[in-house]
């Protein structure tokens, strides 16, 4: 015991580890994990979809108990392990902690509620790791800036982020890759090829094989900073002029391939602000929001194809700093007028073209007949929000519809016929490998506005840039 005028010693917190692991085998071991928790909750939702209710109450709500208690264990051990991967497993957290419908039916809030945490405040690395990393790319921290904070004030799947103050005086947001990332991701990307080979050759039907070349695509060139700093300069020419979108300055001289510095934004994160504004602030919002997004789109082909919650600061009224321009995809603009007509179509009601565009452009196959109907359906819940003229509310059960509804409608099409033993498979459709992340934007994006509870005519924001041509980016 301490002497009674000394207090007790505090508890020592846990060393922060100085790289997150990067073996192959290891990131996998981690990961299989997670299945022993996961299992019996997937198998529990798939349960209650198919047969309903226990035959009594008290055995349905017992059950109920069990497996609400059961997702949020799940979720905890998701985010430790998550947490402390980084890389692409921490990025399919981050999604599943706000994309309405990812996790098991009825059981969201408690899933998210825990991964919300993984949206920027995932565990950090040591403060020797960040050094090492800037002082290898810069210089030793505490001389390059005139301000360093060693302990980070936001982590995320790729790197962390550090407060500093450059020698003019600029307050800034410095992002420091983790040590080894690249090397982890390298060896995700493996095993998601691994993946794709072990369910070939059903995988390589529905161009498994192209989409995955896609996400690597994507999610490499994620590790090269210079490339988001180019893809945020873009994205500022082509909403100049718009006062209410903000991109924050990148500060080169402070910039490489594995650190980024930018101006540091102040205002609200996510949480906050859906927590309390108003009704025109919301509205507002969501109006800033859906501007950045699609003038992007529809006017340059720029897709901004990660809308997660931790990428917004809300400076008040209607104005909103955007971060993070690692997950961008330039659109061919071939397909970007394939994109435009099909949705020209659904404005215009003329059901006709709009089927034969789907079929040009998505790659549907009429002669596949329900899954046809399915998928030109699906894609019509999905345009519902640009097609509507009118106001459009953004809701979590129509953030997660947008899900369910293509997952209902596969599980029916492809119950084995009569006298079949193996599933009946649709025929493969072979849509743009570079379409993908238009999926991620879609539900990413109405889950987001959902929280945010904006209402608006969003068809009316969106025509003209969908109506008119592909403008250079001047």
């Amino acid at each position: 015991m301490p002497p009674e005028d000394e207090p007790p010693d505090e508890p020592k917190a846990p060393k922060r580890p100085d790289a997150p692991p990067t073996s192959r085998l290891g990131r996998l071991a981690r990961l299989a994990g997670l299945s022993t928790r996961a299992v019996p909750l997937a198998t529990e939702a798939v349960r209650r979809a198919a047969f309903g209710a226990r035959r009594t109450e008290e055995e349905e709500l017992e059950a109920q108990r069990r497996v609400i208690a059961n997702a949020k264990k799940t979720a905890e051990a998701m985010l430790k392990t998550l947490g402390e991967m980084k890389g692409l497993p921490l990025k399919l957290g981050q999604m599943a902690s706000y994309i309405d419908g990812l996790a098991p039916p009825g059981y969201e809030e408690k899933f998210q509620e825990v991964l919300k945490k993984l949206q920027a405040k995932a565990p950090p690395l040591s403060r020797e790791a960040a050094v090492k990393v800037v002082t290898a790319e810069l210089g030793p921290p505490e001389e390059v800036f005139d301000d360093w904070e060693p302990d980070p004030f936001a982590a995320a799947s790729i790197g962390q982020v550090h407060h500093a103050k450059t020698k003019a005086g600029d307050a800034v947001a410095v992002k420091v890759q983790y040590p080894g990332i690249d090397k982890a991701i390298e060896n995700d990307l493996k095993s998601v090829s691994m993946l794709e080979m072990m369910i070939a050759p059903v995988g390589r039907k529905y161009h498994t094989k192209e989409a995955l070349e896609e996400i690597k695509s994507v999610f490499l060139a994620e590790l090269d900073y210079r490339n988001e700093a180019e893809n945020a300069e873009q994205f500022r020419i082509i909403h100049r002029g718009d006062d209410e979108i903000v991109i924050p300055r990148v500060f080169g001289s402070y910039s490489t391939k594995r650190v980024l510095t930018t101006e540091l934004m102040g205002g609200e994160d996510y949480a906050s602000f859906c927590a309390r504004a108003s009704t025109e602030e919301r509205n507002a919002a969501s109006a800033t929001i859906w501007r950045f997004m699609f003038r992007a789109l529809f006017a340059h082909g720029w897709l901004y194809a990660d809308p997660h919650p931790g990428n917004y600061r809300f400076l008040g009224g209607g104005r909103i700093a955007f971060l993070d321009f690692g997950c961008v995809k330039v659109l061919p603009p071939a397909l970007l007028a394939g994109t435009k007509r099909y949705t020209v179509a659904a404005m215009d009601e003329q059901w006709e073209e709009f089927e034969k565009a789907c079929v040009d452009v998505l790659g549907y196959d009429p002669t596949d007949v329900e899954p046809y109907k399915l998928y030109i359906e699906y894609t019509k819940l999905l345009l519902a929000p640009l097609t509507t003229d009118g106001t459009f509310k953004h809701t979590h059960k129509v953030a997660r519809e947008a899900v369910a509804f293509l997952v209902r409608g596969t599980k029916k099409n492809s119950k084995p016929k009569e006298g079949q033993l193996l599933p009946n498979f649709p025929k493969p459709i072979h849509p743009p490998q570079e379409h993908m992340f238009m999926n991620r934007l879609q539900w990413g994006l109405a889950s987001v506005m959902a929280g945010i509870g904006g209402e608006g005519n969003w068809r009316r924001i969106t025509e003209p840039w969908i109506r008119g041509p592909l403008k250079p980016i001047a």
